[in-house]
């Protein structure tokens, strides 16, 4: 089998790549990192205007009708420039269950999303292990009340929708769009730039249009969880990538001892140890997105191992990078702060290592029974 990106995918990479080079500088992230702004708009227009929001949009709402792997794609290269955009809120939290489970009308949010003009997120996680859903929804009428709290959603304030899982009386987990108005909405610190919010719900009310696909079958909760994940697990393959460029390009320039790091056994090893977890993170995510794309039946398993390597073997050879570089890796004026900062943010948001660890076990018990 060939498992190379084809044309069409290659072409995608390249057109991602150069945009961000161009627009994600140095020089354009620190400044807004100054500003206090939620997301570097100038970029975020950027990507609109190549058409790389609208990758795996429908094409009725002017995108390309495109699946995981192209997704994969474009969010790994984010995560190799670390530019600040809500593109992982929108596209993996949000985007990608309405394309697949909404109405004609609730799709018709995403339009708006393929010009740049809004952002929308979703809220995966809740206090306690990742996946799971707490937070009820009681038939109200003819809508709901949805009564929980959800943590570490993205965007949450600056949203026009928030993609709220619930296990709804009487039936399965639905996901409902709520409008961030609608809700109690407190800022989290986050280790990123990134704005991050605890979103409670006390008995809100939302119309039966408001859920996904007008069924609770379980089904879009099933695509968010899996999105979610898979989209984290593609920033932080970009992430390690663009460190290990970063710490690669020190090590072959900064000199001790009037030799370059690079010439150094236990620099090489040291270097070494970061491509292997770059690579077994990069095999994981592929494999992942290949049997979304195919909705294989071992979709979980992968993705647990993916989730796993990002949230732990990934943060530590960030340590690593961190440490080749001496003081200055610790630098916030240093661009390779970015770079810690959000793998060590998208690990806490996987869940951690032991957790993933915990859901490979369940998970292989439960096919080998």
């Amino acid at each position: 089998m060939d498992f190379n990106l084809d044309e069409t995918q290659q072409e995608l990479k390249g057109l991602a790549a150069d945009l961000l080079a161009r627009e994600a500088t140095q020089e354009r992230l620190e400044a807004f990192e100054k500003s206090g702004a939620p997301y570097e708009v100038g970029i975020w227009k950027a990507l609109a205007q190549a058409g790389l929001l609208g990758i795996c949009l429908p094409e009725e709402q002017g995108g390309a009708g495109l699946g995981p792997i192209e997704l994969t794609v474009i969010l790994r290269e984010i995560g190799a420039h670390v530019a600040p955009v809500p593109a992982y809120a929108s596209l993996a939290l949000a985007a990608v269950p309405i394309a697949r489970h909404g109405t004609s009308e609730q799709k018709s949010l995403l339009a708006p999303l393929n010009e740049g003009e809004t952002v929308l997120t979703g809220a995966y996680r809740e206090v306690g292990p990742a996946g799971v859903v707490a937070t009820t929804a009681r038939r109200d009428g003819d809508g709901f009340a949805l009564t929980g709290v959800k943590t570490f959603v993205p965007y949450a304030a600056e949203a026009s929708r928030i993609l709220v899982p619930a296990q709804v009386e009487g039936g399965g987990i639905g996901v409902f769009l709520v409008e961030p108005g609608d809700v109690s909405i407190t800022a989290h610190p986050s280790a990123t730039t990134e704005p991050l919010a605890r979103v409670e719900l006390d008995g809100v009310r939302v119309g039966a249009d408001a859920l996904l696909g007008g069924v609770a079958d379980g089904a879009a909760w099933e695509t968010l969880r899996r999105s979610a994940v898979a989209g984290a697990v593609a920033l932080s393959s970009g992430v390690i990538e663009g460190a290990l460029n970063l710490t690669t390009e020190y090590v072959k320039t900064r000199e001790q001892f009037e030799r370059p790091l690079a010439q150094f056994q236990a620099v090489t090893m040291q270097i070494g140890d970061v491509y292997i977890a770059k690579r077994a993170l990069d095999v994981a995510v592929w494999a992942g997105a290949y049997r979304l794309a195919e909705d294989s039946a071992d979709i979980d398993e992968v993705l647990a191992i993916a989730s796993f390597n990002a949230a732990d073997p990934v943060v530590k050879a960030l340590y690593t990078c961190q440490h080749l570089h001496g003081g200055i890796g610790l630098d916030v004026t240093y661009p390779l702060h970015r770079y810690f900062a959000w793998a060590k943010h998208y690990g806490h948001l996987l869940g951690g290592a032991e957790d993933q660890l915990d859901t490979l076990g369940v998970l292989v018990a439960a096919r080998e029974a």
